[in-house]
């Protein structure tokens, strides 16, 4: 039993022998070109990086381009490798394929979600810090990955959307900003232009609200008991709520100071006589 052990480890010994005597320089040769492809692939990873930060590409897509092109130099010094020791590549590359097929049969979704984040990242329709609303949904976009975009509402609540939802709906960007209405009842017997210059002087002393688009204020409509005023204006996504609270108060003591009424609905009833 033991010789029979001695010589079977004989027999491969001598197999690793023969095949390092043999194949010695090819082993030696795969191992630089492995070293060479590490090196080289980590350093055109570098490069490409760098070239597409020069251009002021998307981070999102840099770091993709620069990740796939040090994968794909990687692999193929791999092939080139395995064909300097004598292994043949093509059933692992028939079995990649067979497996990239059936994985992505499985991971159609997911595929799809990758396929419109790389459009998205491409054709720059938003960026992160942009104030998007599709479907029903609106918030500023907080960060965009290649399945998912992640937006925040003024609420300080995160939606995450799946990329392919997002390509080909109809897309209102007003990037940084969100627009603010409000509006408030005066008087018929007081004077408009006075209300309306301490709104627009409460507004524009607040610092969220932007200069550009600016601030519109003026009449909206004539109601039965009231002058409407309205009032237009453009805040920071995140800062909705604060500031629309804020100003509503300041506009409602700027017109109580001014001495200008804010009438309650009235109604006039005629009584006649029966003759």
């Amino acid at each position: 039993m033991i010789e029979q052990e001695i010589k079977q480890f004989e027999h491969y010994f001598n197999l690793i022998r023969d095949y390092l005597v043999t194949y010695s320089m090819q082993v030696f040769g795969a191992i630089l070109i492995l070293l060479i492809g590490l090196w080289a692939s980590n350093r055109i990873s570098k490069m490409v990086e760098a070239l597409m930060q020069r251009h002021n590409i998307d981070v999102t897509l840099t770091n993709f381009m620069s990740n796939l092109v040090k994968v794909l130099l990687i692999v193929m010094f791999v092939i080139i490798a395995l064909g300097k020791v004598g292994i043949s590549v093509t059933p692992f590359v028939a079995a990649i394929g067979a497996a990239s097929l059936g994985a992505g049969l499985a991971l159609q979704g997911m595929l799809s979600n990758y396929g419109s984040g790389f459009a998205i990242i491409a054709t720059r329709p938003f960026i992160v810090g942009d104030t998007i609303q599709l479907k029903g949904v609106s918030g500023q976009v907080k960060k965009i990955e290649l399945g998912h975009t992640i937006l925040v509402n003024e609420e300080k609540v995160e939606i995450t959307i799946p990329n392919k939802h997002i390509i080909g709906e109809i897309l209102h960007n007003s990037f940084e900003y969100s627009l603010v209405k409000g509006e408030i009842g005066i008087a018929y017997h007081s004077d408009s232009d006075v209300a309306i210059n301490e709104i627009v002087n409460v507004i524009v002393s607040n610092d969220k609200v932007a200069q550009s688009p600016q601030p519109q204020v003026g009449i909206e409509q004539f109601a039965d008991s009231a002058v409407i005023i309205s009032y237009r204006y453009w805040v920071p996504t995140t800062q909705i709520i604060e500031t629309k609270l804020a100003i509503n108060k300041q506009v409602y003591h700027a017109i109580k100071m001014a001495d200008i009424d804010i009438p309650f609905p009235q109604r006039v009833v005629t009584l006649q006589k029966e003759s």
